[in-house]
């Protein structure tokens, strides 16, 4: 599956980090494992240690999220991943609107990695929890440096502000695999 580099707003450049990739490293009938590649960690803040628990706000220091809508549809669901192994899902009806907790299955588990300059991130999210493929998706990441700095990642951005839910964000597609 594609690696997606990406791409700081221009509104929130980074201090130390150098770049940022992200991917889907396997889609199967039990779970969908996906990582993210931070280059330049070496003043990145990580959250504390939380423990495998669904919490609110997590995009507020280092989290790793991804988005997905079915291909044509209004309504999307967003995972947010944190380092802490804290994580959450939303369900939204339309751009920003009708937000509800959305059903997973089973706690994702989340794996980070830190070596001196790379942090390798991995969340395992039970595939019952996305939709049906095909759906096209955004790979986004809040990263937090030393002295509270923040940067806004995805692979592809709204000219003016960083805004993860934007249509512009959801730049990935997956397809339904191929019955021969």
């Amino acid at each position: 599956m594609e690696t997606f580099e990406l791409h700081a707003h221009p509104a929130t450049p980074p201090l130390a980090v150098t770049g940022l990739s992200a991917r889907f490293l396997t889609v199967d009938g039990q779970w969908s494992t996906l990582r993210w590649r931070v280059e330049g960690a070496g003043s990145l803040v990580l959250p504390p240690f939380a423990g495998k628990v669904r919490s609110d706000g997590l995009w507020q220091a280092t989290c790793f999220e991804l988005f997905v809508k079915p291909r044509g549809g209004q309504g999307y669901a967003e995972f947010n991943f944190s380092p802490s192994q804290a994580w959450a899902a939303y369900d939204f009806s339309a751009y920003r609107e009708g937000m509800t907790d959305r059903p997973v299955p089973r706690s994702p588990v989340c794996t980070p990695r830190q070596g001196q300059s790379v942090l390798i991130f991995d969340a395992a999210l039970p595939t019952g929890a996305l939709p049906a493929l095909p759906f096209e998706f955004g790979l986004t990441a809040v990263i937090e440096e030393e002295g509270g700095h923040k940067s806004y990642w995805a692979i592809a951005h709204r000219p003016d502000r960083p805004d993860f839910h934007h249509a512009s964000c959801f730049a990935g597609a997956l397809e339904a695999p191929r019955v021969s």
